[in-house]
């Protein structure tokens, strides 16, 4: 984890509740049903998956905004079964779609197909895809070709589906955590900018330490199957928890100053030299809405600069292209947002 990727404060520690904010009206609790049923997410979850708690505390958010997660990582660090554990817990309907050159649009929104049915005149009926579902595993998305990956456009943006002029509303709520793999570049096929922007947070999987590798081993060689999330995880959250998280991170103030942060720092991504593309209006939405709810999962009713800094790198690196000299230097993305993150004044 570097270390603007912290981890968020653990279920056994104390929320950090510092009162009102001069000018708050109301500030939500720092230790609410939801946030309580929220943190024992994180708690079942550790029962399956051992180290990684960055990247969990990264999709939790992101299920908490109603933003979509690109895990970037190597085969076999748990990224697959990091989301089966997250939706078991909070009892969310699970689909998986293993992305391949050869698939096609209406593999994964749907079709429509003829019934017929003798003695009656034939019908059309839609045949829902994997698309309708509460959280979506699009695993090794950058293998299918962009027709395929631009299916997924509406269904992350809009929450629908339109298909042969029908529009379908798809289930509340809806996430896609999707994976690549960083070291494979035969026969894949980029993620676009438009399609990346869709993406709240990407998020770095990497290997777990020395001791986190032996528990990892000692609970496998005690009999556990990783597969069996059904009797290895209990829901301990439901969509009602959900939508209370949601409603009290709403209600999370952000002072002038934090907000006038976030502006200055999202246009210094666009005057940077090392950068031929800053992010978007857009994205500097999901910066603010990302650090709401790392403060409400803090316990605070409000959000600091700290939570911003936090979020930041997670939030922004895939929006931002750093320029061809640069990178075919060794450049990457991260440092660049680091030298940003350490010039742009931060608010006291």
């Amino acid at each position: 984890m570097t270390d603007h990727e912290s981890t968020l404060p653990g279920p056994q520690q104390q929320p950090n509740v510092s009162g009102r904010v001069p000018g708050d009206a109301a500030v939500p609790t720092g230790d609410s049903s939801a946030r309580r049923s929220v943190l024992a997410v994180r708690n079942e979850i550790g029962k399956v998956v051992v180290g990684q708690d960055g990247v969990l505390s990264g999709v939790i958010s992101a299920l908490l905004v109603d933003g979509h997660v690109l895990l970037e990582g190597a085969p076999g660090v748990a990224k697959t079964l990091l989301a089966k554990t997250l939706a078991a817990s909070f009892d969310l309907q699970f689909t998986r779609v293993q992305f391949t050159p050869d698939l096609m649009p209406s593999d994964v929104v749907g079709l429509s197909v003829l019934d017929q049915v003798p003695g009656q005149s034939p019908t059309f009926r839609f045949q829902q895809g994997p698309v309708f579902t509460n959280l979506l595993l699009a695993d090794e998305i950058n293998r299918t070709p962009p027709k395929t990956q631009a299916a997924l456009l509406e269904a992350m943006e809009e929450r629908q589906v339109s298909i042969e002029g029908t529009t379908r509303r798809l289930p509340d709520p809806f996430l896609v955590i999707a994976t690549q793999n960083p070291i494979e570049y035969e026969g894949t096929f980029p993620l676009p900018e438009a399609q990346l922007d869709r993406f709240l947070f990407k998020l770095v999987v990497g290997y777990p330490n020395e001791e986190q590798e032996l528990e990892m081993l000692a609970r496998h060689h005690a009999g556990m199957d990783p597969h069996d999330t059904g009797s290895l995880v209990n829901a301990v959250a439901s969509a009602d928890d959900l939508q209370r998280a949601r409603t009290e991170i709403d209600a999370v103030t952000v002072d002038p100053a934090v907000l006038r942060y976030i502006v200055h720092l999202g246009r210094a991504t666009r005057e940077s030299p090392s950068l031929q593309l800053g992010v978007s209006p857009r994205g500097m939405t999901w910066l603010l809405r990302a650090a709401k709810a790392w403060a409400w999962l803090s316990g605070r009713g409000f959000v600091t600069p700290d939570e911003v800094k936090a979020i930041a790198k997670p939030t922004l690196r895939h929006r931002l292209l750093v320029r061809p000299e640069l990178e075919l230097e060794g450049t990457a993305v991260d440092a660049v947002l680091d030298g940003l993150l350490a010039t742009v004044p931060t608010p006291r």
